[in-house]
């Protein structure tokens, strides 16, 4: 089980995202008004709050969504799940479906710190039902 610490979204693709609290999913589009969503296999954005906070004590002083994430999660390492790793939270169901990324662009991240975790640490995912996920909900692994 893990805790969702952030719901993060922009509007615009190729900036930070902003902590918004809470946000609605939408079926196979991913969350409403964040300009990643769309028909396509990396509708939602994952990172682990520990990862983040490992950065972050190497200097980086990044907060959260600074990386594009949609959800920080505390208490669940994702790249060590298979793809097809089905999450649930309230109602919300999503499903793993990328484990990183390449990045054609280095972002500001990068050339502060000399690298970047999302394209190793962060996670992609698929929605599968919808509903709202707030700071502070259970966020359960479904086996």
């Amino acid at each position: 089980m893990g805790i969702v610490k952030a719901v993060c979204i922009s509007e615009k693709k190729g900036t930070q995202k902003q902590n918004v609290e809470s946000a609605k999913f939408i079926v196979n589009h991913g969350i409403e008004n964040d300009a990643h969503a769309g028909n396509w296999h990396r509708q939602v954005s994952l990172l682990s709050l520990e990862k983040i906070n490992e950065f972050n004590a190497k200097g980086a002083n990044v907060f959260n969504g600074a990386f594009g994430e949609n959800l920080v999660i505390e208490g669940i390492d994702f790249k060590t799940l298979p793809i097809g790793t089905k999450f649930k939270c309230n109602d919300v169901e999503l499903e793993l479906s990328q484990i990183g990324k390449e990045c054609h662009t280095k972002c500001q991240i990068y050339h502060k710190m000399g690298e970047c975790i999302m394209p190793i640490e962060g996670v992609f995912a698929i929605v599968i039902q919808g509903g709202e996920i707030k700071v502070n909900d259970e966020i359960h692994i479904v086996r």
